[in-house]
């Protein structure tokens, strides 16, 4: 698996910098995503995208074959994950219990970097399935990350749906600050913020997160959660959401 990173050519004047999607979901995303891997591919390549990232909701099923298939289209597979996670600070929905008791955790993106990475991210998602007892909602702790490590991956905050932002848009200022430096205590400067306009964009809430970026140092990074390659197919993942 190649490590991510750009070239760090500079971009000629005039032209758009490369754009690459960090959080698509395929239809392994189940009951979120119906797009299948062929798509995805066929999409990024005709936007003539270098790389692209699919996360997947708390599996990795799709990576061996995304990796060899991209590979094939030209295209740097990025292995990601976005993985609920209780950050074990007291947060609402953090303790373990029936999977609707767990409904509101909060979520962050992996992205394997390296091998290790890759290797890391495995043992993470495995974990998340294996911890639990009965009915428990598969997530991670975070923990977990300081026993398995996290060298090799890259984590994004989670933008709407990340323990940050949900702490911040709860009124929670002081947990969600404390949330953020535990993250970047954990990940160092693979550590980034994400900003997505879409949804519920909320500009007053972009703006914290971005105050929090520059005096904490932790760098930016605009994401959009594809689940569809276009507008017209708004309709039919609609219908598989309700």
């Amino acid at each position: 698996m190649a490590d991510v990173g750009g070239s760090g050519a500079a971009t000629p004047v005039g032209e758009m910098p490369e754009f690459v999607h960090l959080r698509v979901h395929s239809a392994y995303s189940l009951l979120e995503g119906a797009l299948p891997l062929k798509k995805i591919l066929a999409k990024a390549a005709g936007d003539s995208q270098p790389a692209i990232a699919i996360a997947d909701t708390n599996n990795l099923f799709v990576a061996l074959e995304f990796s060899q298939k991209a590979m094939d289209e030209g295209l740097q597979p990025i292995i990601g994950c976005q993985v609920s996670i209780d950050m074990e600070d007291g947060g609402e929905g953090e303790k373990r219990g029936p999977q609707q008791a767990l409904a509101k955790l909060p979520s962050i993106v992996l992205l394997a970097a390296t091998e290790q990475g890759y290797e890391r991210l495995v043992d993470l998602v495995s974990r998340a399935y294996l911890g639990g007892e009965g009915n428990h909602a598969v997530h991670i702790a975070a923990s977990w990350l300081d026993e398995i490590g996290t060298e090799g991956m890259i984590a994004l905050t989670g933008s709407l749906t990340g323990p940050v932002d949900m702490a911040l848009k709860e009124g929670h200022a002081p947990q969600a600050l404390s949330r953020l430096l535990a993250l970047k205590r954990l990940f160092g400067d693979r550590l980034y913020i994400e900003l997505q306009r879409h949804g519920t964009y909320d500009r007053r809430h972009e703006q914290k997160m971005i105050a929090m970026a520059y005096e904490h140092e932790i760098p930016l990074v605009a994401t959009n959660e594809a689940f569809f390659p276009t507008r017209d197919d708004y309709d039919a993942h609609d219908a598989l959401m309700a």
